[in-house]
Order: C-alpha cells, then sequence, then structure tokens
C-alpha cells in the first residue's frame, strides 16, 4: 500500500465478516488496496489457540475480551447480563467455542419475504459451502478448499456421547450432520479447528501466509468515528489520524460495535444523539434498535466422572498429563471447545421446525465460568431460537472508549418465557435419561423436582446470552431500514454495514459461519457496485 493515509477500501473491525470482506477485497482482479482496522490486537492469546482455553477467555475481560454487561434486566430478577465479544484480528471466533451451524433453511427464506432480495436458502448455501474446508468432503451441502477449516472434534469426552444417547433413549433424533439434509436431532458439534487447534477467523482469511501488498492490517487502533463530505463518508478517525477511503467504508464492528460506531459519527436516532451532543449527520431511529439474541437456560450437575472438568488438583493433573498428546498429535482433553455436543429440538410435536437448541459442555458453566467450582460436573444448556424479544443498543457517552448501554430486554416477551420454562423440561428428561442417569450427580441450583413456577424463578435467577446478538443495524427493503439489501447505509453514500447486526432475524443457530458468509456477500457486492 502505498499511503497509510488512504486505501480504495477502509473495513472497521477484523471478526469473521471483516476478515472476510477484506480477504476478498484484496484477492480481487485489478487488487484494490484495503485498510483493515481492529481495535484490539493482532496477536491472539495463546489460550485462543488452544480449544480448552475457552474456559479461561470467556469470563475474563481484557485485551482479548471487551466483557461488557448489559443493562439491569426487568425479566432476569433486575441483575445485569453478561456480554463477553472478542478483542482483536479475528474478533470473537478468538473466544467462541468454534461450532459450525449456519441455522436454518427458512430463516434465509424469512428474510427473503422480507424484501431482501439475493438472501435466500438457495442465494446463500453456495457461499456456506464455498467458506468450508470440511473434512468430510464436498458434496450438496458442503465444501472443501475454503478458508474455514470445518472438523469433527478429535477427542470428545465419553460423557458428550452418554448425552446424545440419552436425549435418543427420550425419542429425539440422531443427527450427525446439524448443517446438512436436516438440522434436526442431537449429535457432536463439528468446530473451526485443524489437527485439534482452533483457527479463528483472522488466522482463516488472512494468516496463511500469502502476501497481500495490497491488504494493510491496522491492529490496536480504535476507530473514533466515521469522516464525511457532506453527507458522504470519506474515511475514519483513529487517533489524530485521518485515513481516507477512495471508494468505500465498510463497518464491520459486530452487533454491539457497529451501531455504536454509526451513533458516535452521527448517524442514528436524531434525538438520541443531540442529548450527548453529537451532531446527526443522518436521522437513523433503527440504528441500534431490534437487538435479539440467544436467551438460554443451564441446568449444571455436579458429577464424579473420568472425562469431565472442573478447577480441582486431579483434572489439572489429567490437563498437564495430556499436554504432550496436544502438543505432537493435536490430541486429547485440551483440544475440547467445552460444549462438544447439542441438537435441535422442536418445543411440541405441532411446531414445524426446531425452536430450542442445546449445547451439552463438559464442566459447569455457572455465570459464563466466572463462579468456579471445585467438583467436577457437566451442563447442559438450553436456549431459544428465535425470540420475540427485541432489545437495543445506545451510548452511554460520546466516546468510542466508554461502553455502550446494551439492553437486550430478555424475556419481555412473555411467549420466550414459556417456551425456555418447556426447553427445561426436555433438559431434566434428558439428564434423567438411562445412558446420563447412570453417572448420577446433583443439580448446583434448585432440586430438579421444580414445578413450572420454580422453573420460571430458576430461569429469573440465572438465564443469561449464550453469546449470539444480532439486528442492531437491521436489513431490509423498507426505508427504515438500517441498510438495504446490498448493505448500503440508506441516506450515507460511501458508506456498508457487514456483520451479524445486519440480521433482519435472528437465525437458528450459532453465528460464526452465517457472519462470515454476510463478509463474503458484502465483499461480492463491493466489487460489483465499484469496477
Amino acid at each position: 500500500m502505498d499511503n497509510e493515509e488512504g486505501a480504495d477500501f477502509i473495513v472497521v473491525g477484523a471478526g469473521p465478516a471483516g476478515c472476510a470482506v477484506a480477504a476478498r477485497l484484496a484477492d480481487a482482479p485489478g487488487r484494490p488496496s484495503v485498510l483493515l482496522i481492529e481495535a484490539g490486537p493482532a496477536t491472539p492469546s495463546w489460550l485462543s489457540r488452544v480449544p480448552m482455553g475457552i474456559a479461561a477467555l470467556v469470563p475474563l475481560r481484557g485485551r482479548h475480551n471487551y466483557a461488557y454487561q448489559t443493562v439491569p434486566q426487568t425479566h432476569l430478577d433486575g441483575r445485569r447480563g453478561y456480554v463477553p465479544r472478542g478483542r482483536g484480528v479475528g474478533g470473537s471466533s478468538l473466544i467462541n467455542a468454534m461450532i459450525c451451524t449456519r441455522g436454518q433453511p427458512e430463516d434465509y427464506d424469512g428474510w427473503a419475504a422480507l424484501g431482501c432480495a439475493g438472501w435466500s436458502w438457495n442465494d446463500v448455501l453456495p457461499v456456506f459451502r464455498r467458506i468450508e474446508d470440511n473434512q468430510r468432503g464436498a458434496d450438496a451441502w458442503h465444501g472443501v478448499g475454503g478458508p474455514l477449516p470445518v472438523s469433527d472434534l478429535r477427542s470428545p469426552s465419553p460423557l458428550s456421547r452418554a448425552f446424545v444417547d440419552a436425549a435418543v433413549q427420550c425419542g429425539y433424533p440422531r443427527n450427525d450432520d446439524f448443517n446438512g439434509p436436516r438440522q434436526e436431532g442431537v449429535g457432536l458439534y463439528q468446530v473451526y479447528q485443524r489437527d485439534g487447534r482452533r483457527v479463528d477467523a483472522g488466522r482463516a482469511y488472512l494468516g496463511d501466509g500469502r502476501a497481500r501488498p495490497n491488504l494493510r492490517v491496522l491492529a490496536g487502533r480504535p476507530v473514533q468515528r466515521i469522516l464525511f463530505e457532506g453527507r458522504r463518508a470519506s474515511g475514519v478517525l483513529v487517533g489524530a489520524q485521518r485515513l481516507l477511503a477512495r471508494r468505500e467504508v465498510v463497518v464491520c464492528a459486530g452487533a454491539i460495535g457497529s451501531p455504536q460506531l454509526l451513533m458516535l459519527s452521527g448517524i442514528g436516532p436524531q434525538r438520541h444523539l443531540r442529548e450527548l451532543g453529537i451532531a446527526p449527520v443522518h436521522d437513523a431511529p433503527d440504528v441500534g434498535g431490534h437487538l435479539q439474541d440467544h436467551i438460554d437456560y443451564t441446568a449444571n450437575l455436579r458429577v464424579r466422572a473420568d472425562g469431565l472438568f472442573g478447577m480441582n488438583p486431579s483434572t489439572l493433573a489429567r490437563m498437564l498429563a495430556s499436554a504432550g498428546a496436544y502438543r505432537r498429535r493435536g490430541e486429547g482433553m485440551l483440544t475440547s471447545n467445552a460444549a462438544e455436543a447439542g441438537g435441535f429440538l422442536r418445543s411440541r410435536p405441532d411446531v414445524a421446525r426446531p425452536d430450542l437448541q442445546l449445547h451439552f459442555c463438559i464442566g459447569m458453566v455457572d455465570d459464563h465460568n466466572r463462579r468456579m467450582h471445585l467438583s467436577t460436573g457437566m451442563a447442559l444448556h438450553v436456549c431459544v431460537l428465535r425470540p420475540a424479544s427485541r432489545g437495543r443498543v445506545r451510548l452511554a457517552r460520546p466516546d468510542a472508549r466508554a461502553a455502550p448501554l446494551i439492553d437486550p430486554n430478555f424475556l419481555s416477551a412473555p411467549g420466550d418465557m414459556e417456551l425456555l420454562v418447556e426447553g427445561a423440561r426436555i433438559v431434566r428428561r434428558i439428564l434423567a435419561a438411562p445412558a446420563l442417569a447412570a453417572y448420577g450427580g446433583r443439580p448446583l441450583y434448585g432440586t430438579g423436582r421444580e414445578d413450572d413456577d420454580g422453573l420460571r424463578a430458576l430461569i429469573r435467577a440465572h438465564a443469561d446470552t449464550i453469546y449470539h446478538p444480532v439486528g442492531t443495524c437491521r436489513m431490509g427493503a423498507d426505508e427504515d431500514a438500517v441498510v438495504d439489501p446490498r448493505l448500503r447505509v440508506r441516506g450515507v453514500p460511501g458508506l456498508r454495514v457487514a456483520d451479524a447486526s445486519i440480521m433482519p432475524t435472528l437465525i437458528s443457530g450459532n453465528t460464526e459461519a452465517p457472519s462470515a458468509m454476510i463478509g463474503e456477500m458484502a465483499a461480492a457486492f463491493l466489487l460489483a457496485d465499484n469496477p
């Protein structure tokens, strides 16, 4: 790149979407210059490379995790929820459970039905196939040769297999491929790993050793605001430095960071901006609105069994003993993503498609692992896949360094609570099935015999996010939508948003694969619109 002061395209945020946008633009014919700016560090923590490092990365605030909190949640006993977000080149793929799921075809067909032309399942499936390098090979549902390595777990715990058996004993179908012809059922997850080691989006898209002289990554440099010439986005302000985009600025800072940056730049609800002393550039009331997230309840059991984790001397000794197998062959307990198994279930037989997701963890997960226990155990999560509750993100102060106000408004739609109660009943039945009951155990909270009112009390006391916020820069064909179906910010030429924030509705699964897909789609739009 000839001049650090500018580039053809500036991409803000190096999560899965931002890394995809930057790499695809840089590799395009003509080799446009690309500047990828990331607030966090260029080099991930060594814990991120070790899959089981998730146990320490998620609960800890620091260089690699923003570790936000929500505002007090009315329907969760006034508690503040926890919002871990990855910080660094790779974004939240640095600290997540590496699970590869895409959602359901109906999710994307629903987007198309809302007027988002080009986003149906038939449109996005080829993109999902193209970004994969699946160890099982290519077929109608999967691809090989893509940037994101998708692998089976190297050394799954026998307890994860026992969970699958227990769910089958309860009548749920076994499913070896949640991204295949059907999503419904229970099984082991595929993960973003190669040879038992995490491959985050930064390493996948940017770290393959190929020289890209037209791509510069500027890490450790938070963007203060977007710059404008008139109403057109012309670049970004980083510290005291003005970095100019000759073609377009693409914001890929995620469902929390993207609306935050837009509002800091004067794009958002006019009244809110004026209250904070920010001069509005474009009145966009929906910026920061429509926040959706998977509300999750976890049943933790104290259990003593081989293959389970806990912060105790015996587990630590087993982890040290397995270090050699991990270093030499990428095998053993350190390759675990903690949430090894799970499933997609219908809450009732008359429901058309799965509306609940399970994550089975081979250790207790109490308050996002921020509350540690010496005993070993297991956790079975259940989340509402398509919640009706809607929240929002707002600025606390007109300062990019200040954490935003995050209000998921969890369980504000009464149906979400009732669906989560049904999910908690299903969790209880699976934990009591012979394959898991054989291990014994006792609940960390409650008695395991609560009626529905008791389950509601447990949910209010312990439920929280399973880390999939979306929707705060909603895509749509209507004039109120923040971005149009080509991800252009309405009313602001030269500016796009491309990450999970543009989802009109929350997809039915984990969000790393859909975020990368959105980045790929954005790059295609940018190249087509900037010949």
